[in-house]
């Protein structure tokens, strides 16, 4: 599977979210339709990159973020979306980053952005990436060349091509 490309709109597939009303789905299309929104994907959460920069760092850029004519920002991982809300409340991600589980990689396998880690006990999970998505279609996408790196893929990467 190719790695998706600017102009592609991005895949139709369900994601989990456990928020204040409790455990729903949301198709990704309906979350990116009409709106411009900041994503980035990680390989899991408490995962050592993940836990001390990737999350963290969008967080604490959230509002610098949102000046760029952002409409969100959405974190997706490979994990169940009860993890993901821990995670995210761990980090107070709340009213900042929304925590989307690709709970069965439907997404990041569409996306062409698996990683095989079942050398570290993880399975299929995703690379580390950021893209903006605006109205279901990809607007700048960043990969990291190694899943361990967090680069291009940064917070401080996606404010600059906003």
């Amino acid at each position: 599977m190719e790695v998706i490309k600017m102009g592609e709109t991005v895949p139709d597939v369900v994601f989990k979210f456990l928020g204040p009303e409790g455990l729903t789905d949301i198709k990704s299309s309906e979350l990116f339709r009409g709106k411009r929104i900041a994503v980035f994907g990680l390989p899991g959460a408490y995962t050592p990159v993940c836990q001390a920069k990737h999350l963290p760092d969008f967080v604490a850029d959230a509002d610098e973020l949102m000046k760029k004519q952002i409409d969100g920002i959405v974190c997706i991982s490979v994990n169940d979306p009860f993890v993901m809300k821990a995670w995210g409340d761990e980090h107070g991600a709340e009213n900042k980053v929304h925590m989307m589980a690709d709970h069965q990689c439907e997404f990041t396998r569409a996306i062409g952005l698996v990683v095989d880690l079942n050398d570290l006990g993880c399975g299929e999970r995703s690379e580390r990436y950021s893209m903006i998505v605006n109205d279901n279609r990809v607007e700048s996408i960043n990969v990291e060349k190694d899943f361990m790196a967090c680069e291009l893929s940064s917070v401080e990467s996606l404010i600059k091509v906003a």
